[in-house]
């Protein structure tokens, strides 16, 4: 089993910054790639960005392209998301997700573990 634990959310106004944090524990060397999703209310749960445990491969959601930057220290096993540019359609729960497989990283059943969720908040 893989543990994931996110920090970071929060309430900015928009324009501002946040870099959200996922620490891995447990099982960590069946990962493959590590994700974050977004879900705000009434929504489904949305692809935001990926990032190969190996190599440097990542794939980002359209919306978020050019604003948010996915990146890990394979040391401490955790992943970071690092988001510029907030605006208030960011507003959501982020989770982090664990996958150990290699491919379809956009869709959420290709993720075998999921953390709690980290809100945030995005205030116009």
């Amino acid at each position: 089993q893989v543990q994931l634990v996110e920090s970071g959310g929060g309430l900015v106004q928009t324009g501002g910054s946040l870099r959200l944090s996922c620490a891995a524990s447990g099982r960590t060397f069946s990962i493959n790639a590590m994700g974050w999703f977004r879900q705000a209310p009434g929504k489904e749960r949305e692809f935001v960005a990926v990032i190969r445990w190996s190599g440097s491969s990542t794939d980002y959601a359209d919306s978020v392209k050019g604003r948010f930057t996915i990146s890990r220290d394979n040391t401490k096993n955790t992943v970071y998301l690092q988001m510029n540019r907030l605006k208030p359609e960011d507003t959501a729960v982020y989770y982090c997700a664990a996958a150990r497989g290699d491919y379809g990283l956009r869709y959420r059943s290709r993720y075998d573990y999921w953390g709690q969720g980290t809100q945030v908040t995005v205030s116009s």
